[in-house]
């Protein structure tokens, strides 16, 4: 197995995973997102692979004040073992490397396994509300 940043040739089974796993809205399209991260030096997404299969994806990027991180997702056939905990440490690897300070992410609420799975990581819910206007 290997954690690998994305590529363009990436994109169409990158989107099928997160639209398998749950993660897409309509009000997001997710093939500008997977552009967007890929576009500049201050985001990716990082794809673990074991060969030509696809286990898992996390986008990760940088603000230039806090890391964040979106678009977590393993393939169900492949849950439990660890592919979360390790696509997680990637991408504090990838923040660590550029100085990021802090990681953030955004959990919908009522997602228990999301936040359950995130809090045994050693990350806790932040005393903010989270503001937000769409643009387009």
């Amino acid at each position: 197995m290997e954690v690998r940043a994305a590529q363009a040739a990436d994109r169409d089974v990158v989107i099928a995973l997160w639209q398998a796993a749950g993660l897409t809205r309509p009000w997001n399209d997710p093939a500008a997102d997977f552009d967007r991260a890929l576009q500049g030096d201050a985001s990716t997404i990082l794809l673990l692979r074991d060969g030509d299969t696809l286990l898992g994806t996390v986008m990760v990027g940088e603000d230039g004040h806090r890391g964040w991180v979106y678009y977590l997702a393993v393939a169900e056939s492949a849950r439990g073992q660890g592919h979360g905990r390790a696509l997680m440490a990637a991408a504090e690897a990838w923040l660590r490397a550029r100085g990021c300070p802090k990681l953030q992410l955004m959990v919908r609420e009522g997602n228990d396994a999301a936040i359950g799975f995130y809090r045994a990581l050693g990350l806790e819910v932040q005393p903010v509300v989270t503001l937000g206007r769409f643009l387009h």
